[in-house]
């Protein structure tokens, strides 16, 4: 998730006091127009009639245009777990899951029972949908199955065909949501916080977000630094990749986990079979994508090509004995054999609330699309570029590469409203980061440590998984003691983890989007 980081001039004095700080009213609705907004008055509900009802969520309205506050305005759904202990209470955390493009409504629920109590007795646990997901005005574009399924691997005479899936897409969504898109971005959304932050009626707020949270962290911190209290940003996005580099360095970050997996894999060739060497290893992965091209391997009942092989195993390399577990059976399927046994994935499916409206089918997909396409200004428009890149790439990558840099919807996106965000700043942060994750590889969050120069870093060496705190990883400690005391470690600092649990990413509790693996094997 790539960014050329053009600076976006605009905001110095008028975005960054957009949305201003909470204070006595002296002037009005007349003389500030975002007045209609922050003084909102949320309606709390009970979320559910199956969940708690201390948990509870309202609807409040925001700008679609923030330039033109009086124009059309979008729904937010929000939703909050308040602390019992008023005494020791500090203010709000606001939680976001990542993406783009996952909803949040449900996040205070879940992370109740992940998070210490020592954090619960400080902060209301505060989410939110942003906007264009889920209940907060959901985007759709009515995308079949079929044109959802965005990794495509490069080829020569299929390359006509991804360019007019991707113009399709593009055609789909604008003729669906019209100018609506040009506006649901990483920087309006973090306009939205600063609203949520006025109707709570809180000076500052601290926040907790994963994978592409931590970019939307980032950029709140860059438009209200005065705002930001504590800030734990956790698998972190690199800045100067959003977002086509984002996608790009799955492949860059894939090649060195695949060589760390043939190599574990072959000290246990006894019990795996797939090969006495790294190289033997890596040879019978590549034997089975070379003749699921010559002809698809049946899986479960899923006719495999080589490229969904590649595509769907990508992520699993990162964890070992999964991963080793998986080519197993399909190497059994490849031969004719069944698989043992159908894996169940161990991350919990969040319930959308009811209170809220009905949410598009693809709006997960659509959502996504409609962030990484508006964010920036970088993607190339010439379909030739990407058939370029994804040669170059795969030679580069071969597990990956061609697929990530393969054409996009972003080619024929009609620009967002704004360039995207610098990221350079002094404000204190919590940058979490694990060793092998394959959705923000260490580089990146490597990349945001170098821009958010008031940040720390804690890098969890043999970490494997997207997703930490909460995890009951070595860096919990140090999170919630930022959390709960505001202190920083004095220098970017690094945590082991157990060996046994070098092997397998353990079963997330959060409630993160997870990428999906092999079709047919579950999980």
């Amino acid at each position: 998730m790539r960014s050329s980081r053009i600076a976006c001039v605009l905001a110095a004095s008028a975005v960054a006091t957009l949305v201003p700080a909470l204070t006595p009213a002296t002037a009005s609705a007349a003389a500030d127009p975002l007045n209609q907004y922050l003084r909102q008055k949320p309606a709390w509900q009970r979320c559910d009639r199956e969940t708690p009802a201390n948990f509870q969520c309202a609807t409040i309205k925001v700008p679609l245009d923030y330039r033109h506050p009086g124009g059309k305005k979008l729904d937010l759904a929000i939703s909050r777990l308040k602390t019992s202990t008023d005494a020791e209470r500090r203010g709000v955390l606001l939680l976001n899951p990542g993406g783009p493009g996952g909803p949040g409504v449900d996040m205070p629920q879940w992370m109740a029972s992940e998070l210490p109590k020592s954090v619960k007795a400080k902060y209301d646990l505060v989410g939110f949908d942003p906007r264009g997901i889920g209940r907060s005005s959901g985007v759709g574009c009515g995308m079949t199955d079929e044109e959802q399924q965005w990794q495509r691997e490069y080829k020569p005479e299929a390359f006509a065909k991804d360019v007019k899936w991707a113009r399709t897409v593009a055609e789909k969504c604008a003729a669906r949501q019209g100018d609506k898109l040009r506006h649901i971005s990483t920087r309006n959304t973090a306009r939205d916080m600063d609203v949520i932050r006025a109707v709570l009626g809180e000076k500052k707020i601290s926040y907790l977000g994963y994978s592409y949270g931590t970019y939307l962290g980032a950029v709140y911190t860059q438009m209200f630094p005065k705002r930001s209290d504590r800030f734990v940003l956790d698998s972190a996005v690199d800045p100067a990749r959003v977002w086509r580099g984002m996608i790009q360095i799955w492949a860059e970050g894939t090649e060195p986990a695949f060589t760390r997996w043939t190599e574990w894999t072959a000290k246990r060739h006894s019990t795996y079979k797939l090969g006495k060497t790294p190289e033997a290893v890596r040879k019978t992965f590549y034997d089975l994508v070379a003749q699921a091209d010559r002809k698809p391997i049946d899986l479960d009942g899923e006719l495999l090509t080589g490229g969904d092989i590649r595509a769907g195993s990508r992520a699993s390399f990162f964890d070992v004995r999964y991963a080793a577990e998986s080519i197993v059976e399909l190497k059994k399927a490849a031969e004719g054999r069944a698989p043992s046994r159908e894996r169940e994935s161990g991350t919990p499916t969040p319930v959308p609330p009811s209170f809220g409206r009905a949410v598009p089918e693809d709006n997960g997909t659509a959502a996504f699309w409609t962030v990484v396409c508006a964010d920036t200004r970088n993607w190339p428009r010439d379909p030739e570029r990407y058939r370029s890149d994804a040669i170059r790439d795969k030679a580069r990558y071969p597990l990956y590469g061609d697929i990530a840099s393969n054409i996009k919807p972003c080619a024929f996106w009609k620009k967002g409203s704004e360039p995207a965000t610098r990221i350079d700043n002094k404000v204190g942060a919590l940058i979490l980061q694990n060793e092998w994750d394959s959705q923000t590889p260490l580089a990146s969050g490597q990349g945001l440590r170098r821009v958010m120069k008031g940040a720390k870093l804690v890098t969890v060496l043999g970490g494997v998984g997207h997703g930490i705190y909460g995890t009951k990883s070595c860096a919990d400690k140090t999170a919630t003691a930022y959390l709960t005391t505001g202190k920083l470690p004095t220098k970017d600092t690094a945590c082991k983890t157990p060996p046994a649990a070098r092997e397998r990413g353990t079963d997330s509790p959060l409630p993160l989007p997870t990428p999906q693996g092999i079709p047919g094997l579950a999980g």
